[in-house]
């Protein structure tokens, strides 16, 4: 059982993970670490809007919690200030709920980015292809 991570920033996630160690890698905008229960699982979590925020003032902070529902220990933990704050189990049907509205804040993320990129790509069109005639 781990209840302190160490950080490590790295170009490339290592094949071998020390168990204690918490591999930030930010050109694949990506944290990956050993379960901290001590089963062995590989955690990842991608930093994105919309998944995983990597918070370093000195020390490295990931929210939101890490629920490692598809793992036989179903452990579930905070990592804040490199320290492991255990929380609670899940239940099945809030685990799904949960699924749900991460699968909907993706979904809404991405089309609003794809909106914005219209609406970009629109700005960059020659004026005269924006400009109304009259008919």
């Amino acid at each position: 059982m781990t209840d302190v991570f160490v950080p490590f920033f790295v170009d490339e996630i290592p094949e071998a993970l020390r168990p204690d160690g918490l591999y930030v890698c930010i050109p694949y905008a990506t944290a990956v670490h050993l379960c901290a229960c001590g089963c062995g699982n590989e955690v990842v979590t991608p930093l994105t809007p919309v998944d995983w925020r990597l918070t370093f003032d000195g020390r490295v902070s990931l929210s939101p919690s890490i629920g490692n529902w598809s793992f036989a220990c179903r452990s579930h933990y905070w990592i804040t200030d490199e320290r492991v704050h255990w929380s609670s189990g899940w239940d099945d049907e809030r685990i799904e709920r949960n699924r749900a509205r991460d699968r909907q804040a993706k979904a809404q993320h991405f089309a609003d980015a794809a909106e914005a990129s219209e609406s970009s790509h629109r700005k960059k069109l020659p004026w005269w292809r924006l400009r109304r005639t009259k008919d």
